[in-house]
């Protein structure tokens, strides 16, 4: 990260030298209730979706909730958390850690090169990053929901420190709101929406720092495998590459999604025909091919059945 961006970061901030002068984190400041929820509303301006401030150091910030989604990015040394109360996760350099509204996190005192930043994001704002991302991104859809749905209890924790798009990214985004940069909101959407475009090509650097979060690794595991692979895509075999059940992995992309492994695939395969359809002068025969369907009287008839009309149908509105 920028030098200079650094200093700016690292300079001790009014609550961090009455901290220092034997005082603590002071509750108030983050929230008028009885519950340590953090409050947007004291947390972000009126009207701003979205906000960066340095985390706290020199005292134990106590466990705690938001009631927002909290992005916490590593600048430089490391920080220890416990999610959920489970066990330590030391987040280091370069790394992020993604809380949605329904985990709790308390964090170890943090010294002076530990510098991090949190991103204080409302629900609305990932909107953008999703119609970027396309309607047809199972992964990105699951991304955002899974830290933006409220009574969740998600974390993702991506160790992405030697990953330069995903690390430049995210300085432009501290960049544009440290700086008040102008038309900063459009800069950190779309720059937020190319961030979940780099993440989805990092799942292999998705930790666990919980079993939740271990599902959570398997779930996008294979909804990946859906968006890159839809047309052989087989929940056994993926199964036997995670060295988990059949079941197992059935029942947790069922409890993270709602849907099951063989309806995100028929429904991706179904986005995807969609697609050539309307794009492309192709053969409905090819286009059944194309997408990993045999059958085509049942293609036929799952398509007709999401989109309300038959494939020639489609394509004929979709020209007119």
């Amino acid at each position: 990260m920028q030098e200079a961006l650094m200093q700016r970061l690292r300079a001790i901030t009014p609550e961090e030298r009455r901290i220092l002068d034997g005082g603590a984190v002071d509750k108030n400041a983050y929230t008028a209730k009885a519950v340590f929820t953090v409050d947007s509303e004291k947390m972000l301006e009126r009207g701003r979706l979205i906000s960066v401030r340095a985390h706290t150091r020199f005292a134990p910030f106590p466990r705690h909730a938001h009631s927002y989604i909290e992005i916490m990015y590593m600048c430089s040394g490391q920080t220890v958390h416990r999610i959920n109360g489970g066990e330590p996760v030391t987040l280091n350099a370069g790394e992020l850690l993604f809380l949605g509204r329904g985990a709790s996190h308390e964090i170890e005192r943090a010294g002076m090169d530990d510098i991090a930043v949190n991103f204080i994001v409302l629900p609305q704002f990932f909107d953008t990053a999703l119609e970027l991302i396309g309607a047809d991104n199972t992964l990105g859809r699951f991304i955002a929901d899974s830290v933006s749905r409220a009574g969740g209890s998600d974390c993702l924790l991506f160790r992405v420190a030697d990953v330069l798009p995903v690390q430049n990214l995210v300085e432009n985004m501290v960049w544009a709101l440290v700086q008040e940069t102008k038309n900063r909101r459009r800069i950190t959407q779309n720059t937020m929406a190319l961030l979940f475009l780099e993440l989805l090509n990092c799942t292999d650097r998705l930790a666990a720092p919980a079993d939740e979060g271990e599902q959570s690794t398997l779930v996008m595991t294979v909804l990946r495998e859906i968006e890159e692979n839809y047309r052989v895509a087989n929940l056994t075999e993926l199964a036997a590459r995670c060295g988990v059940t059949v079941s197992y992995l059935s029942a947790a992309v069922h409890a993270a999604t709602g849907s099951t492994f063989k309806a995100l695939l028929r429904r991706k395969r179904m986005e995807k025909a969609a697609g050539l359809l309307s794009r492309t002068r192709l053969p409905v025969g090819d286009v059944i091919a194309m997408v990993g369907y045999e059958n085509t009287s049942y293609f036929h008839r799952t398509f007709s059945e999401m989109y309300g009309m038959t494939p020639r149908e489609y394509r004929l509105r979709q020209s007119g």
